[in-house]
């Protein structure tokens, strides 16, 4: 069976669409048959890989307007599939209140779909309401883009905490698949605080490839490209590339070589090395 990843921060604009679609990309490029899965009403994902037509998608498919076979499209690349969304979306939290088992409808959904992809992506709104609780319930493990800057470290807090209560209540076999950095600049003290601080304490949950800041990732989801497809030799291509490695080497989730099972909430301690938010004048834009 493949494996199932969630990205997800509720905080916004940390790079949680571009990630899941260049991680795609590169693994597909790798050989790999890879599935992503827009579970945001915004559907930038699935406008930034290039597919226009939203429907039916994923609200047809859990409403079940829609078989399995109508709603995964293809991409411009080979071995990578969507199924998008469309502002319907916006919706199913209303109506999902007063389902039974509404935590499951995703998992329910992609649970035929496993078989046939080595990995499915679901990005995830940001928020921690009633879809990114079904992201995490039929995900195997939670991939969490952080941005380098100090508010980013106040949310990871609530944020293990909320996965920590999944995985005692709702899903057990819930791990964290690793934390990784974007949008870094290393001209400024306050990202490479945010690094250190961050890698020290959560150690092996971190990946080594940190994502910089760089302008043609943000231009290519206009194109409805992959950077792999938009400029394969910028920084964040290649950024993107080793990072899509470094997970295709850690294996399988909770398997030998795989990240750890457990996961720690971030101590007052941890927070406090953080410097406050305060640059000095540095600059927090780079190319």
């Amino acid at each position: 069976m493949g494996v199932v990843y969630v990205f997800v921060n509720q905080k916004g604009g940390v790079g949680k669409t571009t990630s899941a679609i260049n991680l795609g990309a590169y693994l597909a490029g790798a050989g790999k048959s890879v599935l992503l899965v827009d579970f945001d009403s915004q559907a930038n994902l699935s406008s930034g890989i290039g597919v226009r037509s939203a429907k039916p998608g994923i609200y047809e498919l859990l409403s079940g307007t829609a078989p399995l076979n109508q709603v995964v499209k293809k991409t411009g690349i080979s071995a990578l599939h969507v199924i998008p969304a469309s502002i319907d979306l916006s919706g199913a939290a209303v109506e999902l209140i007063d389902q039974k088992e509404r935590e499951y409808f995703l998992k329910k959904a992609l649970t035929p779909l496993r078989n046939r992809y080595d990995y499915i992506f679901i990005d995830c709104p940001p928020s921690l309401g009633i879809l990114t609780l079904n992201g995490l319930i039929a995900a195997d493990a939670a991939l969490i883009p952080m941005q380098c800057e100090y508010f980013a470290m106040e949310g990871l807090s609530l944020l293990f905490k909320t996965i920590r209560r999944i995985q005692k209540h709702l899903n057990p076999s819930l791990v964290i698949g690793g934390i990784f950095f974007t949008m870094y600049d290393q001209r400024t003290r306050l990202a490479q605080e945010v690094v250190k601080q961050v890698s020290a304490y959560f150690r092996d949950s971190v990946f080594s490839t940190i994502i910089p800041r760089n302008v043609r990732l943000s231009e290519a989801p206009s194109h409805g490209m992959a950077i792999s497809q938009y400029d394969p030799l910028c920084s964040g291509a290649k950024a993107y590339q080793s990072l899509a490695m470094e997970l295709l080497k850690r294996g399988k989730p909770g398997s030998a070589g795989g990240p750890a099972a457990g996961v720690s909430i971030l101590a007052p301690e941890a927070r406090a090395a953080v410097p406050a938010a305060n640059t000095g004048g540095e600059s927090n834009h780079g190319a």
